[in-house]
């Protein structure tokens, strides 16, 4: 998932050039991070066959993980201020290969419980990643490139996204399906047998991200990095009565609102997309379905540049409830147009969704004084508990009225962000 902070780069000594090696392995962590998020999308679809879960059972693989990325995002910035960045990352990396490592019990074991504690563990070390890796770019070369250096960092986040669904795809899907008729005219033996070689074909692409990762994390410790002498305070996360207003402010709030529904929609979407191709079009192979995922994350690709060029001659807010209005037609014309037109109107969906984190984030701290600006970011940033809410709403949606129809979930989301852009919108034309 594309889920990026816009950073202001802190007030810290910087070395007069980029240590590229110490660069290098800060930066990989963008691809890394993006390699676990979207190798979800492939679990969704090989747990509801490896288990015979319902959809909203196959959607606890994204609750659990986007959980841990709420609960822990607090305490993991807490960490980072007072162990600073470098203790944060590899910290952060030791979680992510421990949460990896647990696939390998939770596979012998067939306990999809364990499996999901796994996935919990991945999203809290990715949590200090996150919290740590995008200031820490910023610090490590001159602050005149520090935009560019972070914008380089970022890019490689989608690769990561790309490769987890291709790793997903090529070493975790068997190739082997089964229909429900199939499986009932199974013996107990046979069946058991089939569900535990599903559950296992997990272990060894975990146990390989997990000790790999796991290796990154003692090559950074041993790496001696500059000292960067940051003079954020931390103090200023507990000035009274700033969360306070913040709370009560209602133009702030619809901005978090926003978030949460976005973020929502984009991973309800991307966590059904296999589930809704091979249920709207009989045959297509969970390999096959796979590739609109990919197609998805290159959409997405595309138009963070389109919608960056969009906004050098259109107000950020207009853009946004254009792209979230075409997003509610897109979404609706899958509900209600099962299949091909379907499954290519959830992939374009992709294209429009590229620059809502970004914009939302950006308008909910515009104006906004600097400790406004960081108690506003943190909350924006748990805002991402939309991705286990809205999972969960559209998974027991699908399990009532069929993963078609569950699409209206989604839309419902885009109905809300454009609202908030169209008033955002109105309120910035009246200013001017």
């Amino acid at each position: 998932m594309q889920l990026h902070t816009p950073l202001e780069v802190p007030a810290t000594r910087a070395p007069a050039r980029a240590p590229w090696f110490p660069l290098a392995l800060i930066v990989s962590l963008f691809f890394l991070w993006g390699v676990a998020n979207n190798l979800n999308d492939v679990l969704v679809a090989q747990f509801k066959k490896a288990f015979t879960l319902s959809d909203f059972q196959a959607g606890l693989v994204q609750s659990a993980f986007y959980l841990g990325y709420f609960i822990v995002a607090i305490p993991a910035g807490v960490f980072m201020r007072r162990y600073g960045y470098k203790a944060a990352v590899v910290f952060g990396l030791m979680l992510y290969g421990a949460g990896a490592l647990l696939f390998w019990p939770a596979a012998a074991t067939a306990t999809y419980a364990t499996f999901l504690v796994g996935l919990f563990v991945i999203a809290a070390g990715l949590a200090f990643l996150e919290t740590s890796a995008n200031p820490y770019v910023t610090l490590l070369g001159p602050r005149e490139s520090a935009a560019s250096r972070l914008n380089l960092a970022q890019a490689f986040n989608p690769l990561g996204s790309i490769t987890g669904v291709l790793i997903g795809q090529h070493f975790i899907f068997t190739g082997v399906e089964r229909s429900p008729a199939e499986l009932a005219a199974m013996d107990v033996v046979a069946r058991t047998a089939y569900m535990k070689s599903e559950a296992a074909a997990v272990q060894m692409p975990y146990l390989v991200i997990g000790l790999g990762v796991i290796a990154w994390a003692v090559i950074i410790a041993v790496t001696r990095f500059p000292r960067t002498a940051s003079t954020e305070d931390g103090g200023v996360l507990v000035e009274r009565g700033v969360l306070g207003r913040l709370l009560r402010d209602g133009r702030f709030m619809s901005a978090v609102a926003a978030q949460f529904f976005y973020v929502g929609a984009q991973v309800a979407i991307f966590s059904y997309m296999i589930r809704y191709a091979q249920a709207t079009m009989p045959g297509t192979a969970d390999k096959a379905a796979a590739n609109f995922i990919t197609a998805g994350l290159l959409c997405f690709m595309a138009g963070r540049f389109a919608g960056a060029a969009l906004m050098k001659y259109l107000r950020p807010a207009r853009v946004l409830s254009t792209f979230a209005l075409v997003n509610v037609v897109l979404a609706t014309t899958a509900a209600f147009v099962p299949g091909s037109i379907g499954i290519y109107a959830l992939v374009a969906s992709s294209f429009f969704m590229s620059i809502m984190y970004p914009t939302i984030f950006a308008l909910g701290v515009e104006g906004r004084g600097d400790t406004e600006r960081k108690f506003g970011a943190s909350l924006l940033v748990m805002s991402i508990v939309g991705g286990a809410v809205v999972t969960a709403a559209m998974g027991a949606t699908s399990d009532r009225l069929g993963i078609a129809h569950a699409m209206l979930v989604p839309m419902l989301c885009f109905v809300a962000i454009f609202l908030f852009a169209w008033r955002r919108s109105r309120g910035q034309e009246a200013a001017a």
